[in-house]
């Protein structure tokens, strides 16, 4: 694709035990690598040293390496206590490292405890490829029965909570460790969190609440942006996924509103959104154009993928052009931003089915190579099109 043309096209690698090959990714057609140290414990300083030469094999590769996904934010960090100076101290150096390597973009999430939550990872489509499902009676399943958090049954439909006990009697010991670990997983090449720590966590965000939770996220920016602007690095948050409570956990980032807070609590252009429209569209409440038109002035990097909801706000992960997100009118604004900001919106492909032969193979959960390929070639047809048809019109964002 013209590079003048379309939305800059990056791939998520998880370094050199990614099963995806750099030498691989230069095939589908995208130009830049999302990255990070996943192997370093999460609150370390990230050697110059390695990140220098995560930059060569990128750059040897033939693309180029200027967004990090993610620098993890420490759990002392979300809750302020403990070592947290310490820890933002160590944040604030991991910013001056990336930045000496030419990373200008920085993604990470503040979602308690666990990262993205789903309970199947392996959900059968009918055309026989496999996707990503978060399933509300699984969760109450878990929840009741298995992490035994105490209330968690006030937290469910009376339709969840039947049928999560018809489903727990009939389970087999291998499914419901299955559905355990899949709930407990990290991101790729971190460590889990295990049963304990999750119920010690959850207490302790039981006397944060929402509230302490965002007023953290506002004091940890705040004791950052100095740094991003002498660095020129822009932070983007991640929505939370799924984008409501889980587990007794807040969140703060799973509305329009959420989004517009936190830009204007801490009004500094280092302090930016990732555009995860898989997260923002599991909710039925969340108008993503409309989010982007608001936003739009402070939306520094896009996840694409799509979703489909089910009637009991259960969802599984459609292909990238079908499901409950138009991304039509999505990919339309991000290239109407484009052109008022005069500065290119990269995008990755979030997530893909396990298809053709990847079903065959190993892949890291939600990041195969051949559902995320076809992700990939038909976001950048759709902004090819659209450009090529001249539909994107000018239109400023709103003011925050």
């Amino acid at each position: 694709m013209n590079e003048k043309i379309g939305l800059p096209e990056t791939w998520r690698w998880f370094g050199p035990g990614d099963p995806v090959k750099l030498e691989s990714i230069r095939q589908t057609g995208a130009k830049g690598i999302v990255t990070a140290l996943h192997h370093i414990p999460h609150g370390e300083v990230w050697p110059l040293e390695e990140l220098m030469e995560r930059k060569q094999a990128i750059e040897q590769a033939g693309m180029h390496w200027h967004i990090v996904e993610s620098i993890p934010v420490h759990e002392n960090i979300k809750t302020r206590t403990g070592n947290y100076n310490k820890l933002l101290d160590n944040y604030r150096k991991n910013l001056e490292n990336v930045a000496a390597c030419g990373v200008d973009t920085v993604c990470y999430n503040f979602m308690p405890v666990l990262d993205w939550t789903r309970t199947d990872l392996d959900y059968l489509l009918p055309d026989g490829s496999r996707a990503l499902r978060f399933s509300f009676t699984d969760l109450a399943l878990f929840d009741i029965f298995i992490l035994k958090r105490t209330g968690a049954e006030n937290c469910y439909s009376d339709g969840h909570l039947v049928s999560a006990e018809v489903k727990w009697k009939s389970a087999t010991e291998e499914w419901k460790k299955r559905l355990t670990d899949t709930i407990l997983m990290g991101v790729p090449g971190e460590a889990p969190t295990t049963l304990e720590t999750l119920l010690e966590s959850i207490n302790i965000y039981k006397g944060i609440g929402a509230s302490g939770l965002r007023e953290n996220l506002f004091y940890s920016l705040e004791s950052i942006m100095e740094c991003c602007e002498e660095n020129n690095i822009r932070m983007t948050i991640h929505p939370d996924d799924p984008p409501f409570n889980i587990l007794g956990l807040p969140r703060i980032v799973s509305t329009h509103q959420h989004l517009v807070e936190i830009i204007r609590q801490v009004n500094h252009p280092s302090n930016g959104i990732c555009f995860c429209t898989g997260s923002l569209g599991a909710s039925k409440h969340n108008d993503l154009p409309g989010i982007l038109k608001s936003i739009g002035s402070r939306i520094y990097f896009a996840h694409l993928r799509n979703v489909s909801r089910e009637k009991d706000g259960s969802f599984f992960e459609a292909s990238h052009l079908t499901g409950d997100t138009d991304m039509y009118q999505v990919v339309k604004e991000l290239l109407r931003l484009q052109k008022d900001r005069n500065e290119k919106i990269p995008f990755r492909p979030d997530h893909g089915h396990v298809m053709l032969d990847d079903l065959k193979k190993n892949s890291l959960p939600g990041y195969p190579a051949i559902g995320r390929m076809k992700g990939l070639a038909e976001l950048r047809g759709l902004a090819m099109g659209i450009e090529k048809s001249g539909l994107t019109i000018k239109q400023e964002s709103e003011i925050i």
